[in-house]
Protein backbone atom coordinates (compact mmCIF):
# COMPACT_ATOMS: atom_id res chain seq x y z
CA UNK A 1 0.00 0.00 0.00
CA UNK A 2 1.57 3.32 -0.94
CA UNK A 3 2.42 5.47 1.86
CA UNK A 4 0.42 9.27 1.78
CA UNK A 5 1.36 12.31 0.52
CA UNK A 6 2.45 14.99 2.21
CA UNK A 7 2.78 18.23 0.47
CA UNK A 8 -0.60 20.07 -1.15
CA UNK A 9 0.44 21.88 -4.33
CA UNK A 10 -1.26 25.70 -3.96
CA UNK A 11 -3.16 25.84 -7.31
CA UNK A 12 -5.10 22.55 -7.16
CA UNK A 13 -5.03 21.61 -3.03
CA UNK A 14 -3.59 17.82 -4.06
CA UNK A 15 -0.90 16.10 -2.44
CA UNK A 16 2.71 16.16 -4.07
CA UNK A 17 4.90 13.56 -2.36
CA UNK A 18 5.90 10.99 0.44
CA UNK A 19 9.03 11.68 2.69
CA UNK A 20 12.30 11.74 0.59
CA UNK A 21 13.50 8.93 2.80
CA UNK A 22 9.99 6.81 1.87
CA UNK A 23 10.48 6.80 -1.97
CA UNK A 24 12.66 8.44 -4.66
CA UNK A 25 10.84 11.81 -6.34
CA UNK A 26 9.23 11.84 -9.84
CA UNK A 27 10.68 14.46 -11.81
CA UNK A 28 7.35 16.52 -11.74
CA UNK A 29 7.46 16.29 -7.54
CA UNK A 30 11.00 17.70 -7.66
CA UNK A 31 9.85 20.59 -9.50
CA UNK A 32 6.97 21.21 -7.01
CA UNK A 33 9.37 20.45 -3.89
CA UNK A 34 11.85 22.98 -5.76
CA UNK A 35 9.74 25.44 -6.37
CA UNK A 36 8.72 25.28 -2.30
CA UNK A 37 12.41 25.83 -1.26
CA UNK A 38 12.72 28.01 -3.86
CA UNK A 39 10.61 30.61 -2.52
CA UNK A 40 11.86 29.86 1.16
CA UNK A 41 15.54 30.59 -0.14
CA UNK A 42 15.65 34.14 0.29
CA UNK A 43 16.74 36.03 3.51
CA UNK A 44 13.87 38.38 3.25
CA UNK A 45 11.41 35.67 2.60
CA UNK A 46 12.50 33.51 5.50
CA UNK A 47 12.14 37.04 7.96
CA UNK A 48 9.10 37.35 6.26
CA UNK A 49 7.74 34.01 7.15
CA UNK A 50 8.97 34.31 10.67
CA UNK A 51 7.63 37.72 11.44
CA UNK A 52 3.92 36.53 10.22
CA UNK A 53 4.57 33.11 12.03
CA UNK A 54 5.82 34.95 15.10
CA UNK A 55 2.08 37.36 14.84
CA UNK A 56 -0.93 36.45 16.52
CA UNK A 57 -3.13 34.11 14.41
CA UNK A 58 -0.18 33.66 12.16
CA UNK A 59 -1.39 37.16 10.54
CA UNK A 60 0.58 40.07 9.61
CA UNK A 61 -0.14 43.12 7.93
CA UNK A 62 1.93 44.54 5.15
CA UNK A 63 2.08 47.72 7.23
CA UNK A 64 3.30 45.68 10.04
CA UNK A 65 6.26 43.94 7.88
CA UNK A 66 7.89 46.87 5.83
CA UNK A 67 9.64 48.11 9.12
CA UNK A 68 11.30 45.13 10.41
CA UNK A 69 12.26 44.35 7.17
CA UNK A 70 13.71 47.54 6.20
CA UNK A 71 12.22 47.29 2.74
CA UNK A 72 9.81 49.09 0.76
CA UNK A 73 6.02 48.19 1.12
CA UNK A 74 6.53 46.72 -3.06
CA UNK A 75 9.64 45.14 -2.19
CA UNK A 76 7.99 43.23 0.50
CA UNK A 77 4.64 42.70 -1.40
CA UNK A 78 7.05 40.90 -4.33
CA UNK A 79 8.41 38.30 -1.76
CA UNK A 80 5.08 37.14 0.16
CA UNK A 81 3.42 37.25 -3.71
CA UNK A 82 6.47 34.63 -4.37
CA UNK A 83 5.18 32.99 -0.59
CA UNK A 84 1.70 33.10 -2.15
CA UNK A 85 2.89 31.25 -5.09
CA UNK A 86 4.49 28.90 -3.49
CA UNK A 87 1.17 28.28 -0.99
CA UNK A 88 3.27 28.96 2.22
CA UNK A 89 1.65 31.92 3.02
CA UNK A 90 -2.23 33.26 1.87
CA UNK A 91 -4.19 36.60 1.47
CA UNK A 92 -6.35 37.12 5.15
CA UNK A 93 -8.30 40.02 3.82
CA UNK A 94 -7.87 43.86 3.45
CA UNK A 95 -6.99 46.60 5.66
CA UNK A 96 -7.59 49.74 3.65
CA UNK A 97 -4.97 50.05 1.20
CA UNK A 98 -2.69 46.97 3.01
CA UNK A 99 -3.24 43.35 2.75
CA UNK A 100 -3.59 40.67 5.35
CA UNK A 101 -1.11 37.00 5.09
CA UNK A 102 -1.51 34.55 6.93
CA UNK A 103 0.92 31.35 7.21
CA UNK A 104 -0.36 27.94 6.12
CA UNK A 105 0.59 25.68 8.93
CA UNK A 106 -0.28 22.45 6.57
CA UNK A 107 2.06 23.58 4.04
CA UNK A 108 4.91 24.26 6.32
CA UNK A 109 4.16 20.74 8.22
CA UNK A 110 4.14 18.71 4.74
CA UNK A 111 7.32 20.69 3.53
CA UNK A 112 8.67 19.34 6.76
CA UNK A 113 7.34 16.26 6.75
CA UNK A 114 8.83 15.22 3.29
CA UNK A 115 12.56 16.27 4.74
CA UNK A 116 12.36 14.56 8.11
CA UNK A 117 15.05 12.00 7.33
CA UNK A 118 13.42 9.70 10.67
CA UNK A 119 10.58 8.63 8.35
CA UNK A 120 11.89 5.49 7.03
CA UNK A 121 13.52 4.79 10.54
CA UNK A 122 10.27 4.61 12.56
CA UNK A 123 10.69 7.78 14.92
CA UNK A 124 8.53 10.30 15.27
Amino acid sequence: MPKPLTILEPDTGELCCAPLSEAPLSVEQAKVLADKMKALADPARLRLLSLILASPEHTACTCDLTEPLGLSQPTVSHHLRKLVNAGLVVSAGRVGTFTNYRAVPEALEGLSGVLRPDAALGSA
